[in-house]
């Protein structure tokens, strides 16, 4: 990828986005500016060339654009391209339909792009799914979703929200009317940003399986643990699309070393005290007792900031 003249772009943001109170399954949200919508970031470069090849590679995996998503598609691409201009003016620019990518120094045709996610796919690093409001509730309809965690797009399309979380412990119980009430009642012109975290012994982005794993992984010890483990954040973004009436559920995957998270004064606790308050099915979902021992042993040797 050949890089244009502009200014460096910004360190990653770390999100610490695990409550180290009692556990609560609650869907967190919060008001955004919607030109905040995109996060760019040092990871840029390497994410983009992933993203890329797997579009090469692997897109019947990665995007589904059914017949009758086109227009909203369409409309996704185009109102990121307006927020990318609108948020990032160092690194992008729209003149008409065609939006500038300053870091590649590549051109992006906007209107009457004949494949909109894929567009999307090889300028932004986050994902996009979008939802369709139907009367059996809100429906995937289409996405372009290189960075999946431990999920199939293929198996999700079409799926209402409740069936596409349906292996999600307590989300039918807890989330799934407020969840639904939530898409049914966004606004135009607003944002909403929620967080989600997890702890992976695979560092890859590209991630179709391994949840609900129980066998432990006896090569990871409290000696490795930070060094063999990473915190998986996902930051997701929730905006109308007035036109088709669509909702966009962008997702934006960070993945940091623990050994990183750890040596920020107070995050060993912290992060110690979320996966203990972890109810067993969450963390037999998130396959955390593969090596949950050794992770809190780990965290537990760090002494606590005087």
């Amino acid at each position: 990828m050949t890089q244009g003249t502009t200014p460096p772009l910004p360190e990653e943001a770390v999100h610490l986005s695990y409550d180290p109170g009692a556990y609560r399954m609650a869907m967190g949200l919060v008001a955004a500016d919607p030109a905040t919508l995109i996060e760019l970031d040092s990871t840029y470069p390497a994410q983009i060339g992933e993203r890329r090849r797997l579009l090469a590679e692997r897109r019947a995996d990665v995007l589904a654009m059914p017949p009758g998503t086109e227009g909203a598609c369409a409309e996704l691409l185009d109102r990121v391209g307006e927020l990318l201009a609108l948020g990032h003016p160092e690194f992008f620019a729209r003149d008409g339909a065609m939006l500038r990518n300053r870091i590649t120094g590549e051109d992006v045709a906007l209107a009457g792009n004949p494949d909109p996610l894929a567009a999307l796919g090889r300028t932004v690093a986050e994902d996009f799914c979008l939802i369709r409001p139907d009367p059996a509730g809100p429906i995937l309809a289409a996405a372009i979703l290189c960075f999946p965690s431990r999920w199939v797009l293929a198996e999700k399309l079409a799926r209402p929200l409740l069936e596409v979380h349906a292996r999600v412990p307590g989300y039918a119980k807890r989330l799934g009317a407020p969840v639904d009430r939530f898409f049914s009642h966004l606004k135009p012109g607003r944002m909403a940003v929620r967080l989600n975290w997890t702890v992976i012994d695979d560092p890859a982005l590209f991630q179709l399986s391994g949840k609900f794993s129980a066998a432990a992984d006896r090569t990871i010890t409290a000696d490795n643990a930070l060094d063999r483990l990473h915190l998986r954040v996902e930051r997701q973004t929730f905006l109308l699309l007035p036109s088709s009436g669509m909702v966009s559920f962008g997702i934006r995957t960070h993945v940091y070393p623990l050994t990183r998270i750890a040596a920020l004064p107070g995050e060993a606790a912290r992060l110690a005290a979320a996966v203990r308050a972890l109810p067993p099915e969450m963390a037999l979902y998130k396959s955390l007792g593969r090596f949950r021992d050794a992770l809190l042993a780990a965290l537990d040797a760090i002494p606590s900031p005087a």
